[in-house]
């Protein structure tokens, strides 16, 4: 990994949604093979296809294995069937399962070291789910593939705003059960791990929302902040991790407060993306922490009303590929650092003059 450029696998997802349009127009600057070598799992006759309707010039080569990608070119690798047909914006079984095909392929070429990272361009959830297949989406799958001992954690970020969650795709009537002492303690470590292997932060600050509406006021709408979240806020403390709250969300995004943190640790799913999308959309990354894969995907989905239409940004899918570079060389200059117990010393040095004292952010509702 150290001797060659890094090799980003990227699986092409649904076919008949914009993951080729997106992946396309990303690799049609020279620029962006410069920094990394992309490979393609998919099919090299629907890129074309893309390529053709939507009169792009990205070349490709195809190849037959990740060791023969070259170096400032976009390869691809033939994953799934010659006859699979594109039908822009219709969710198709067939399409689901060459992405399926496309995933799998790419996991066991990271497993043997053949790429470094993978991005994955958006799928359909339904249309993936067979008798092989039986998960949420990606990164349940890719969890299952890297070891049960592993815990994944979904962390959406622009720059300097990272929303992290502690559940992901359940349903909101099932939330309140999942949200545990032990549980938000975990997320809470890989979280401040993240921060700081993944993205450098030395004595990384973490914003923790409330569950209930005006972080339960005092109990009067809900006891879940005084009976686990602050209870696994000052565990957590006690093991040197830098978390503040529990705030009401909509207090503390509303005031702008979330720029005074290096991540937000949100309960539950649409708590913590509804405000980063809202924000963030069009050059949101997805990131799932807490694995040894770098895996990031586009904080978008497969956008069947603008398939074929040349109108998908590819901002998002760019900067996803942006971000699995800077993690990648991040975890390699934290393998060195740590290789070096002096350096290692040195890099971890706290002060704690830098804790914030910011407990006190109220919902003004």
């Amino acid at each position: 990994m150290r001797e060659r450029q890094i090799r980003i696998g990227i699986t092409h997802g649904d076919i008949n949604g914009i993951g080729y349009e997106v992946i396309l127009k990303t690799f049609s600057d020279p620029q962006m093979l410069e920094l990394c070598t992309p490979i393609i799992y998919g099919s090299p006759k629907v890129a074309t296809y893309h390529r053709k309707a939507l009169e792009l010039t990205t070349n490709f080569s195809v190849i037959q294995t990740a060791e023969e990608a070259e170096p400032y070119k976009l390869s691809i690798i033939h994953t799934c069937e010659d006859e699979l047909k594109v039908d822009l914006g219709m969710p198709n079984p067939e399409v689901g399962r060459s992405a399926v095909d496309a995933l799998e392929r790419a996991i066991a070429d990271f497993q043997k070291g053949e790429i470094d990272a993978l991005v994955t361009a958006p799928i359909n959830k339904h249309t993936i789910q067979s008798e092989n297949f039986a998960f949420a989406g990606h990164t349940e799958y890719i969890q299952a593939k890297m070891g049960e001992e592993y815990t994944p954690l979904m962390i959406l970020l622009k720059e300097d705003f990272r929303m992290a969650l502690v559940t992901g795709h359940i349903p909101v009537s099932d939330v309140a059960k999942h949200i545990t002492v032990e549980t938000i303690k975990e997320k809470l470590r890989i979280f401040h791990r993240s921060l700081k292997v993944d993205f450098g932060i030395n004595n990384p600050r973490i914003a923790v929302f409330a569950l209930n509406p005006h972080a339960g006021d005092n109990g009067l709408i809900g006891t879940e902040e005084q009976t686990i979240i602050i209870p696994a806020m000052e565990e957590a403390v006690a093991e040197g991790i830098q978390c503040f709250g529990p705030f009401p969300a909509d207090g503390f995004m509303g005031s702008g407060s979330y720029l005074q943190f290096d991540g937000i640790l949100a309960m539950y799913h649409d708590q913590g993306l509804a405000p980063f999308k809202a924000l963030a959309m069009e050059e949101g990354v997805n990131f799932t922490a807490g694995l040894p894969i770098v895996r990031t995907s586009p904080a978008h989905g497969t956008a069947y009303d603008i398939a074929g239409k040349g109108l998908a940004s590819e901002s998002s899918f760019r900067h996803a590929v942006y971000t699995a570079i800077d993690i990648v060389r991040s975890r390699i200059q934290e393998e060195t650092i740590s290789a070096n117990p002096l350096r290692k010393h040195f890099y971890d040095k706290r002060d704690d003059s830098d804790k914030l004292k910011l407990d006190t952010i109220q919902d003004e509702d």
